[in-house]
């Protein structure tokens, strides 16, 4: 009867049980009203109209992060690479893995909530030896189950548990970060890939001018019109255009190999879409509102919810200097014969509980106390860094995609000044009117330039992916 009453007794204070620790609360964070670099767009050297400012998305209008990756890259080529590597990449198939670990160790810590069942059965055969030699040996058969409950009253395992739940959550988080790389990855590598096609195209059209301004040369040079300097110089600038071409032959090759690897290939050939100068993108992105970016991005979500892990964490060490409450019931029978179990006095049961508190355990529970908020405040620091990152980012990103969209303009103007140039120059030659040097230079920087306004259409297109990354964009299927 004491036993029951002291059992019934504990069941009772189960309703009260309490979760010690802190409850999670997110931390205060300094958001911005806008992101820096948000600014009015340049009118483009056509004389286009300028369209509107970039400013935060208005009501109903979405924004540039909230946007599926297949809408931002219109390029159908790129999309089924894209596609490609989100289906094989070793990146995205480990951290698949990884969440099928954490969810499994949600239900390891989980368990230690419930009641434990255990059943047991032995045969014993016991010999009696008597003075007279007689002896008996009966053979006994023995089942029992015996339940252990450890009650949670001060909230250690479910603590626990919403840490295990936290760090699945961060692990999810984890996930998208790698599917948003990856798609930037694999974009910026096709940008680059398309970048080495247009200056190996340009490279080969100037070496097939190169030729003709060699064959020209040596004409004029046997029919004594040119100097041998005027054949020499034209050769130089065939044997530099040679060269690019094998470099950025190199660049294209080592390039797809880089693709191949993100799309989970052995090294091989690319297909190709549109090319660079054609690649469709806004010139203008809505941007949207600091605050989006706590519940956008993944890796400040990943962030967020490792605090919330090292938060519970803190109950949980906390619980340790509380003593700890177990119950125990055992219900067995033994008998000679299978079919009289659970029969007569064979029949046995026990019920009964233990409270234990630790007294001396040389500092361990403390230490680990003032560890597990070690772990926490350190975990808020890494949040609100992360948060602050993400808001450099952005801006980072903006300024990056508005100045190289201005600067790719400006190239484009030099590029078609050069052009002009190096065709006067070249027909003055052919006139008689201007000496080779000037054909030399002049069409030494109309290549220059065409290389970089390559370049400049590659950096601006980076910039419009680092800006979507940026932002969140590119998880969300």
């Amino acid at each position: 009867m004491r036993a029951r009453t002291f059992v019934l007794s504990l069941l009772l204070l189960l309703p009260c049980a309490c979760k010690l620790g802190p409850n999670y609360k997110r931390p205060t964070l300094s958001v911005p009203d806008q992101y820096r670099g948000v600014a009015p767009p340049l009118t483009d050297q056509q004389g286009a109209q300028p369209a509107q400012a970039q400013t935060p998305t208005q009501p109903g209008q979405e924004s540039f992060g909230d946007m599926k990756w297949f809408g931002v890259f219109q390029d159908q080529t790129l999309q089924a690479l894209i596609k490609e590597a989100l289906t094989n990449n070793y990146d995205i198939r480990v951290a698949a893995t990884r969440i099928l670990q954490a969810e499994a160790n949600v239900g390891i810590v989980r368990a230690n909530q419930f009641p434990t069942l255990n059943g047991s059965f032995g045969i014993t055969n016991l010999r009696n030896e008597q003075l007279f030699g007689n002896t008996h040996e009966p053979t006994f058969d023995t089942a029992t189950l015996q339940l252990n409950y450890i009650v949670d009253f001060w909230g250690q395992y479910r603590r626990a548990t919403e840490a295990a739940r936290a760090q699945l959550l961060a692990t999810r988080y984890a996930q998208d970060v790698v599917r948003t790389t990856l798609v930037a990855q694999v974009a910026n590598a096709y940008f680059q890939l398309r970048t080495f096609d247009s200056q190996l195209e340009s490279s080969k059209q100037t070496l097939q001018a190169d030729k003709e301004i060699v064959r020209i040369n040596t004409i004029k040079f046997k029919g004594g019109e040119s100097a041998l300097t005027d054949v020499l110089q034209a050769q130089l600038l065939q044997q530099q255009a040679e060269a690019f071409i094998v470099s950025v032959t190199q660049g294209i090759e080592q390039t797809e190999n880089a693709i191949s690897i993100l799309l989970g290939r052995n090294p091989g050939p690319i297909l190709r879409g549109i090319t660079l100068r054609e690649q469709p993108h806004m010139p203008e992105v809505p941007a949207g509102l600091p605050s989006t970016i706590l519940e956008r991005r993944p890796d400040v979500r990943e962030a967020e919810q490792n605090l919330v892990a090292f938060n519970a964490n803190v109950g949980v060490a906390k619980a340790a200097f509380f003593p700890q409450i177990s119950l125990t019931g055992t219900f067995g029978a033994s008998s000679t014969a299978l079919t009289s179990f659970l029969q007569g006095p064979a029949t046995i049961w026990s019920l009964g509980g233990q409270i234990a508190q630790p007294i001396f355990q040389g500092g361990r529970i403390t230490s680990n106390y003032r560890l597990a908020w070690a772990q926490r405040d350190q975990a808020e620091l890494q949040y609100k860094q992360t948060v602050q990152q993400a808001f450099g980012d952005v801006s980072n990103s903006l300024v990056g995609y508005r100045q190289s969209r201005a600067y790719r303009m400006k190239i484009q103007e030099q590029t078609d000044t050069y052009k002009q140039t190096a065709d006067l120059a070249n027909v003055r030659f052919l006139g008689g009117y201007t000496a080779f040097l000037e054909v030399l230079v002049t069409q030494q920087q109309y290549f220059d330039s065409q290389i970089s306004l390559d370049q400049a259409w590659l950096t601006e297109l980076q910039n419009y992916v680092d800006l979507y990354q940026a932002l969140g964009g590119g998880w969300q299927e």
